[in-house]
């Protein structure tokens, strides 16, 4: 099963940084500035070669620890979870993929993703036994010292889009998809289920708003028909998701609710370890 492990220490050995997805056009432009300039032969190029480049910087300089989600936040499932069990994880968590280990999270096997496990068993009931065995994929295993360009010219070599952190004992030390290492150089990706993009936030119920947190804190005050919500002093906090690093002071993890004196609620929906990303923002009858 590709890196194929026993225990965490067969993931300390995988954890290599060798050099050795899906050929996409864009990430082959991250690692090489010339290929930018290619000529176009194909639908997909031309669609490619307009996406922003971001700070390519970050490809041969950050590393894995200082992107990676933390161990306390990974969501993972035991290889004898139940289907019924696993459906309700994918549901709640929001994620497309999980990893799976077995007795502990240090004896990562393998991930499973969301759509393998719709086409094989359905979710409205299957005939067919599952087996997590049969469903779930290879995962990476990367030290945290790896640089995240090395990590995603792997992934888009080997078409394993999820990796394990292994820290020098041989544990889980945090978890990287495809997603969060194109996003770390090109800036958020917005997809399907993210809030569309040019709309900032909508109303989900009276008096209840899921925001991007790079939404206008003014324009927010006053759609909320509120005072300033961040001191006067604070002038460089325009956005909300400003507003809520400058009231906890760090970034929240997600799930975390941070209340503000004026009697509105900010929960995180979305956030990494690097920067909020989506907020539900519930305004109290308090304050004003």
């Amino acid at each position: 099963m590709g890196d194929n492990i026993e225990g965490s220490s067969g993931a300390a050995q995988s954890a290599q940084p060798d050099v050795k997805g899906q050929a996409d056009g864009f990430i082959r432009r991250l690692f090489s500035s010339t290929k930018i300039h290619a000529t176009v032969e194909t639908p997909e190029m031309v669609k490619t070669s307009s996406l922003p480049t971001g700070d390519l910087g970050n490809l041969n300089s950050m590393r894995l620890e200082d992107v990676a989600i933390p161990r306390a936040d990974i969501t993972s499932v035991a290889e004898d979870i139940s289907l019924t069990d696993l459906v309700a994880v994918f549901k709640n968590s929001g994620y497309s993929r999980l990893p799976v280990f077995k007795d502990q999270l240090d004896n990562p096997v393998g991930f499973i993703h969301l759509k393998d496990l719709a086409l094989k068993y359905g979710f409205n009931g299957s005939k067919i036994k599952f087996s997590m065995q049969d469903t779930m994929r290879p995962l990476l295993y990367a030290p945290p010292s790896m640089t995240i360009g090395v990590l995603l010219q792997k992934m888009q070599t080997d078409r394993i889009h999820m990796a394990l952190v292994i820290d020098e004992y041989g544990g889980v030390d945090g978890l990287l998809t495809i997603e969060d290492l194109v996003e770390t150089v090109l800036g958020e990706i917005i997809d399907e289920h993210d809030t569309e993009e040019g709309v900032m936030w909508f109303e989900e119920a009276p008096g209840v708003y899921l925001a991007q947190s790079r939404a206008s804190l003014t324009e927010f005050e006053a759609v909320l028909d509120i005072g300033p919500l961040a001191d006067t002093d604070d002038e460089e906090v325009d956005t909300l998701g400003g507003l809520v690093f400058m009231l906890t002071g760090r970034v929240p993890a997600k799930g975390e609710i941070v209340l503000h004196p004026k009697g509105v609620e900010f929960e995180v929906v979305d956030a990494d370890p690097r920067r909020i990303k989506r907020l539900r923002v519930t305004r109290d009858s308090v304050g004003g």
